[in-house]
């Protein structure tokens, strides 16, 4: 007979494989066309965003799947970050902003002097 430790730690590890395998096998291949219309909204919410004349959005990234807009990249303000979902949100044909974007401090990534950034 084996230890509980040997036979619970083997479920575990059998649940997690099953987990991948099932999220694997559930995700969905898109049309070349659903493709094409998110590139094209993606394209859409990145001219909204550089068209801000206040803000400056060109470290920002947009990715689209389905009329969900994702937004990653760099922010120097939480003003600039609450305005960026704004303007996603703003544009037809995005129902859904994930903010995954990273505010930064003092207009830079650190990890060098000022200018580096």
């Amino acid at each position: 007979m084996k230890p509980p430790f040997k036979r619970s730690a083997g479920r575990a590890v059998c649940m997690m494989l099953a987990g991948l395998v099932c999220g694997c096998v559930s995700s969905a291949v898109q049309s070349p066309e659903t493709s094409a219309a998110d590139e094209a909204l993606a394209a859409r919410v990145y001219e909204a965003l550089n068209a801000d004349p206040i803000y400056y959005y060109r470290h920002v990234d947009v990715h689209v799947d389905n009329g969900v807009a994702q937004l990653s990249g760099y922010i120097w303000s939480v003003n600039a970050l609450t305005r960026a979902k704004q303007i996603a949100a703003g544009v037809p044909g995005v129902t859904t902003v994930v903010d995954q974007l990273e505010l930064e401090r003092n207009g830079n990534r650190g990890g060098g002097h000022a200018g580096t950034g």
